[in-house]
């Protein structure tokens, strides 16, 4: 585990060089290697040694640090993600919903929450790994508006990703040991994977934004960006018929923008197309 630690460390300070707001590290990172049963057995509270040692760093640089460990507390141990703030204070814990039936089996207890955390730029989640399968885990932080999600994981997700991104308008950023790693943006698009030549991946994303549909929205975009120009970004998915809609100015965010235009964001779209349907049903007797 020590040498697990040095090379967190590393990592840490390699990834500080793109003086990030917030780095995350791949799943269980402190004790890579071990298998499940033997991993719940260092598994360490909090404070403990791995909290100390990343949080120090995450002081130095000012930065949040999502610091993946096997986590015990109570008699229990958990699959958890850690969230360390700028100071190097605990902010929160995500404890991963659904471990693995080894996992499971070797001593790992489900996480029973999903809720947000707070961070100076907004609203994270989380997801580890086997949680990617199953969407009671992505839907509640979907409820809560949250724009930005990361997944510490041990295997790649592949398109999972992606569909999970565009259906649910939001950034993930996946970290896992060497090749693999990889920030999806809301319209389902890859902007970037780690490999052997670039093992730690960064990107500057802009989370004051919304994802609409073009139906009743697409005619308003012209005078928006007449309006606006370059302060405003729409970026279309045509096959997907959504598009992301983006403030780059300061004084001006996209719910102002909303409200102006009379736009329409896509749940609330979906959810008025529900309600009509309903009612031409309930015609029907």
């Amino acid at each position: 585990m020590e040498d697990n630690l040095a090379n967190i460390l590393k990592l840490l300070r390699a990834a500080a060089a793109e003086e990030p707001d917030v780095v995350c590290l791949p799943e269980a990172a402190p004790t890579r290697g071990l298998p499940p049963k033997d991993a719940v057995l260092v598994a360490e509270e909090i404070p403990g040694q791995v909290f100390e040692v990343v949080s120090s760093l995450a002081k130095e640089y000012s930065m949040y640090v999502v610091c993946p460990m096997i986590e015990k507390q109570g008699g229990l141990v958990y699959n958890s993600a850690v969230l360390i703030d700028r100071s190097g204070g605990l902010v929160g814990k995500y404890r991963k919903i659904h471990p693995t039936i080894s996992e499971i089996e070797s001593g790992i207890t489900p996480g029973r929450e999903q809720r947000p955390l707070k961070t100076d730029f907004g609203k994270i989640g989380f997801a580890i790994c086997y949680d990617l399968n199953f969407e009671d885990v992505i839907k509640p932080l979907h409820a809560e508006d949250v724009k930005l999600v990361f997944f510490p994981t041990a295997y790649p997700g592949g398109l999972n990703l992606n569909a999970w991104a565009l259906t649910y308008g939001t950034y993930i950023v996946s970290s896992r040991n060497g090749e693999g790693s990889a920030i999806v943006d809301p319209l389902g698009r890859t902007l970037v994977t780690s490999s052997a030549y670039s093992t730690i991946i960064a990107k500057t994303v802009n989370l004051d934004y919304e994802i609409l549909h073009l139906d009743y929205n697409y005619e308003k975009i012209e005078a928006m960006k007449r309006k606006y120009g370059a302060r405003v970004e729409v970026d279309v998915a045509r096959p997907e018929a959504v598009f992301m809609l983006a403030s780059n100015a300061e004084d001006m965010a996209v719910p102002d923008l909303i409200s102006e235009f009379d736009l329409e964001k896509r749940d609330d779209y979906f959810a008025r197309a529900r309600d009509v349907r309903d009612k031409a049903l309930a015609t029907l007797g």
